[in-house]
């Protein structure tokens, strides 16, 4: 199974909103997200705070690639 954060990514344009604004809000650091570049697993803590400073659900930022 793997994940994808296309969504996030859509989202931050709609938003506009770059990377870098969002780390500094979230408190997530560069390393995490150059996990989440590469559609590798992350903390669901971080998703959870990645969601609070967008104000969405986590599948509007996250999804399940089969």
């Amino acid at each position: 199974m793997k994940v994808s954060y296309k969504k996030l990514w859509k989202l931050m344009i709609d938003n506009d909103m770059t990377k870098p604004q969002l780390r500094t809000k979230a408190g997530v650091a560069p390393s995490t997200f150059s996990k989440m570049n590469k559609n590798e697993f992350v903390s669901m803590e971080v998703i959870v705070r990645l969601c609070e400073v967008l104000e969405c659900d986590i599948g509007d930022i996250v999804e399940i690639e089969r």
